[in-house]
């Protein structure tokens, strides 16, 4: 058995990895140096679970590289006090770094296997601000809207209208879009009532399974 020291691991992810590429902000940088990616993962990747790279997860899913993570994060400018919305809550690691960033999360799993071991994880680390809800997340959830940020961590052809409906005034929802092969992180925000898209970097995710999504 390798005994793994998992917090110097954690620290030299987030120097070599997130800081080194552009991360500044130290809230961001803080939360994934608190929060532990390696019980996220399988217990048969925990060995690479701080490696530069995405892990399955299982299902077909997996857990994105971690500076991906961090700059879909750092796109949402998080003060502290947003209620927020996930689509694709997987491993739940992306939910418990918005959880410790934010007010609210609410986080939305297509795979009941995924729901329940992620909802395990985070009560087992005492998250109690993040809500995991079982369905197709490209209707978003308007029970709990709007949202000062959505995160959509898998693949659309186009962003779904129900989450820009649900966006807050000031919001800010990043959603990586285009083909199943390959696709382009965008960021969309409302000012003054309109919808102004930025396009941010190439990427490639999973597809995002739904009705407004892939079939």
């Amino acid at each position: 058995m390798i005994a793994i020291d998992y917090e110097a691991a954690r620290k030299r992810m987030v120097k070599g990895q997130i800081a080194a590429r552009g991360i500044t902000s130290p809230r961001v940088l803080d939360a994934f140096l608190e929060v532990p990616r390696h019980l996220f993962v399988p217990p048969n990747q925990r060995l690479f679970a701080y490696q530069d790279g995405p892990l399955p997860i299982g299902l077909g899913q997996t857990i994105s590289q971690p500076y991906i993570v961090a700059y879909m994060t750092a796109q949402l400018q998080l003060q502290g006090d947003e209620i927020l919305l996930e689509i694709g809550t997987g491993s739940g690691y992306q939910a418990a770094i918005l959880g410790t960033l934010a007010r609210e999360v609410h986080t939305i799993e297509r795979h009941p296997r995924l729901a329940s071991a992620a909802a395990q994880v985070l009560k087992d680390l005492g998250y109690s601000n993040i809500t995991i809800h079982e369905g197709d997340g490209t209707h978003g959830l308007p029970e709990h809207a709007p949202y000062q940020g959505i995160m959509v961590t898998a693949a659309a052809p186009q962003v779904p209208q129900p989450l820009l409906d649900q966006l807050d005034e000031g919001g800010r929802l990043v959603i990586p879009v285009g083909g199943r092969g390959g696709q382009l992180l965008q960021l969309y925000q409302r000012v003054e009532g309109e919808i102004i898209r930025e396009d941010l970097t190439p990427v490639a995710f999973v597809p995002l399974i739904g009705d407004h999504g892939w079939s």
